[in-house]
């Protein structure tokens, strides 16, 4: 037997940033996967998405032996409701982002999650009562701003955008709502279980119209959609190996990487416009999103400090 490896001061920290870059790098590659879905449409590729997720969410439930907490979930009718919510909500939010990613909105989808911490910030305050920050309330005013331009000056209100941030931001304050009582697997068990009946009767109708793509384009694009279990668990499973080994401030830094990602993709790849109104609305979300960085990361060094000296 092999003398087992000693452990490493900052080991943790180190597969905890691998594990987090992994996941959020992922999301941020998600639009070229899209893209290479079509001819299916956004309503296939998200009720697709929910019933492989789902099938693969059973199977490593059974493997990793959180069938028990799975079932659990059924005889707590609050956590049963919150489960719901976050599925309808989450679903929302697959199927805004493969509409931007597959109708050339790529760039809104980008915009969207930089400026998601920004309404979770909000939606903290107005719904959790919870007191800002001089930089959150800076973020928050540059974020307003930032819509207030693109609305004006690009002539159309960035609605893509818009329900991107508030249905992740709604998601995650739900998600708040279970305080962390269920593990990431079996929350996203339930939550594509809760959508699972509407993306089987959307299926349903697609092949009864004979519009239903995932057959008859070919094995490749058979099994790309068949993949879409997959690209849907193994980020989230990443992300909660990360949430494990990092500080909460950490992980809210390495969240940027997905949105910088998507935007170099749609500005460099998927050659979307960006005249000088995007730029400066995008401009404004970045400067937004300094302030939060900064406000973190000296919440981060204080509360080290503190502890420090207790």
């Amino acid at each position: 037997m092999s003398t087992p490896e000693p452990v490493r001061p900052g080991g943790d920290d180190r597969r905890g940033l691998v594990f987090g870059a992994s996941a959020y790098g992922l999301w941020g590659l998600l639009p070229l996967y899209f893209v290479a879905l079509v001819p299916a449409g956004a309503w296939e590729i998200v009720s697709l998405r929910v019933i492989f997720a789902l099938g693969l969410c059973l199977v490593l439930l059974a493997v990793f032996g959180q069938f028990g907490r799975f079932l659990a979930a059924f005889t707590q009718p609050k956590a049963l409701g919150l489960f719901l919510l976050s599925g309808v909500l989450i679903g929302c939010n697959w199927l805004l982002y493969t509409i931007a990613t597959t109708t050339g909105h790529t760039l809104e989808a980008s915009l969207g999650y930089f400026i998601n911490p920004i309404v979770a910030i909000a939606l903290g305050v107005l719904v959790l009562r919870e007191k800002l920050r001089p930089l959150q309330w800076g973020a928050v005013g540059l974020g307003l701003a930032a819509v207030v331009v693109m609305s004006v000056f690009y002539g159309q209100v960035p609605w893509l955008s818009l329900g991107l941030a508030f249905s992740f931001g709604l998601y995650g304050l739900t998600k708040s709502m279970l305080r962390g009582s269920w593990p990431a697997l079996v929350s996203l068990t339930m939550e594509t279980l809760a959508i699972m009946p509407p993306a089987a009767l959307i299926v349903a109708g697609l092949a009864r119209g004979d519009q239903l793509t995932l057959t008859g384009h070919g094995t490749t694009h058979t099994l790309l959609l068949a993949a879409s279990g997959v690209v849907t668990v193994v980020p989230l499973l990443l992300f909660g190996l990360a949430a494990a080994r990092l500080p909460l401030s950490t992980v809210g830094m390495l969240q940027y990487i997905a949105p910088i990602l998507q935007f170099l993709l749609a500005v460099l790849y998927l050659h979307e416009a960006m005249p000088l109104e995007r730029w400066l609305g995008f401009g404004i979300v970045w400067a937004a999103v300094v302030l939060l960085v900064v406000d973190a990361y000296g919440r981060g060094r204080a509360q080290r400090r503190r502890a420090r000296g207790a």
